[in-house]
């Protein structure tokens, strides 16, 4: 279930509309688990207190806007929110704040957007404008909010008629009641319940059907690190192999070492330990990150000299991932695929991980006589359980024609005990 916080500044007639869509359970995707306000006298905080739902109250005109979000993010970390609802929220986010919630902050603007949105407009003013243009219709509009005030992509939007003697206080009560209170909740619904399948890990991955290698590195809900690598393969050179522990590592090892052709690309060392960190990947760049990090460099720098396989047609991705398991836990996925003949290094650091989420990152994009390269950003998917449980739920995902092996290694970042389930499809042949 999607964790929600909603931030509010006033009386929170909105929140109240969710509370009670809550409550019949009309919202059902999603919880409500937090409710903020900029303004510790806000009705909304009391609104939310006799719903049993926790409050906080932040004085930003004390804090200023700086220690307000610093203090908010905090929070949100804590209580591993996945979605942000804004109803009547009067303070701006900040594009460090939109960054790290990205897709994630609903807000409910009271016109039909692009009309009458942006600076300056809210409240009574957006109903003012309205019928000073002397429009016909009017309503409310629920988006997504992006950098650009009231800009983001829109969710849903409904209309009403503005009567001829309409005044901006009482279009403004009616698109309240009328629209705002129905279409809030309707949509909080529809997109959590879209986040919560698209965060599934076997909706991607049945999507995908043919991923080829993983990745995996996140936080379960008890802020346990979870990593995790995958297998699949089509060819019977590249089923010829499965996953082993070897001391503080994990390499691949051919099942049947005569029909082994070129161990280049399909045998290495998967996971290896340097110090407090934790390097994993597709292939011998490990060993190249290893030897960086030794020299005290970066992930970027390590991997300066390594580009995609050159395993023409295909020239498969290398992925990797650099886990530092010290007093700051954080980790950063990379991809060096091939893009117009060239090669493009992306790296994605999370330095903050919230608890009960992870990111997968994997080589291809689907099936295809020529296999199509793994394109954007790492998916954020829901983490959940123990090593042995995720390893279950990783296994069941991946396709029985093509799966291969797979490895999960579950770290208690306080005590620093292990736990590691390797799952193979076949085993070596003596």
């Amino acid at each position: 279930m999607i964790r929600i916080a909603v931030l509010a500044s006033g009386s929170g007639t909105n929140l109240q509309a969710l509370l009670d869509a809550q409550r019949t359970g009309t919202l059902a995707s999603g919880r409500i688990v937090l409710v903020a306000s900029d303004n510790p006298s806000a009705f909304a905080l009391e609104r939310a207190k006799q719903a049993g739902v926790e409050t906080l109250a932040l004085d930003r005109r004390q804090l200023g806007k700086v220690g307000f979000e610093k203090a908010l993010l905090e929070v949100l970390d804590a209580r591993r929110i996945d979605m942000i609802v804004l109803a009547g929220f009067l303070t701006i986010l900040s594009e460090k704040v939109i960054a790290r919630y990205r897709r994630r902050i609903i807000n409910i603007h009271p016109s039909l957007i692009p009309s009458f949105c942006g600076k300056g407009y809210y409240g009574h003013y957006v109903h003012e404008a309205a019928l000073k243009r002397g429009v016909k219709v009017s309503g409310a509009t629920v988006h997504l909010v992006d950098e650009v005030a009231d800009g983001g992509p829109i969710l849903a939007q409904q209309a009403i008629a503005v009567q001829d003697d309409d005044t901006p206080d009482s279009l403004g009560r009616r698109i309240l009641e009328q629209v705002e209170w129905k279409l809030l909740p309707r949509t909080v619904e529809a997109y959590a319940h879209k986040m919560e399948y698209e965060m599934r890990l076997q909706t991607h991955l049945a999507a995908i059907r043919y991923p080829g290698r993983g990745i995996l590195c996140g936080l379960n809900e008890k802020g346990e690190c979870i990593v995790a690598y995958f297998i699949t393969a089509r060819s019977m050179h590249s089923k010829n192999r499965h996953l082993v522990e070897d001391g503080r590592s994990i390499r691949t090892e051919a099942i049947d070492p005569t029909l082994l052709v070129d161990p280049s690309l399909i045998i290495y060392r998967v996971f290896a330990s340097f110090g407090s960190s934790l390097v994993v990947s597709n292939g011998d760049q490990t060993d190249t990150i290893i030897e960086g990090l030794s020299a005290n460099k970066g992930l970027e720098e390590a991997l300066a000299s390594r580009t995609y396989e050159p395993d023409e047609p295909n020239y498969t991705a290398r992925i990797s991932a650099l886990v530092q398991l010290g007093e700051k836990f954080s980790y950063t996925l990379s991809i060096l695929r091939r893009v117009e003949g060239n090669c493009e290094r992306a790296y994605f650091p999370y330095e903050k991980p919230r608890a009960g989420e992870g990111r997968l990152i994997h080589t291809y994009q689907g099936d295809g006589t020529v296999l199509p390269t793994y394109s954007g950003e790492p998916v954020a998917i829901k983490f959940e359980g123990d090593a042995s449980s995720i390893a279950r739920e990783i296994w069941e995902a991946l396709d029985p024609q093509y799966r291969v092996a797979l490895a999960v290694k579950s770290i208690n970042l306080k005590t620093k005990q292990e736990q590691l389930t390797i799952i193979n499809a076949q085993q070596r042949r003596s």
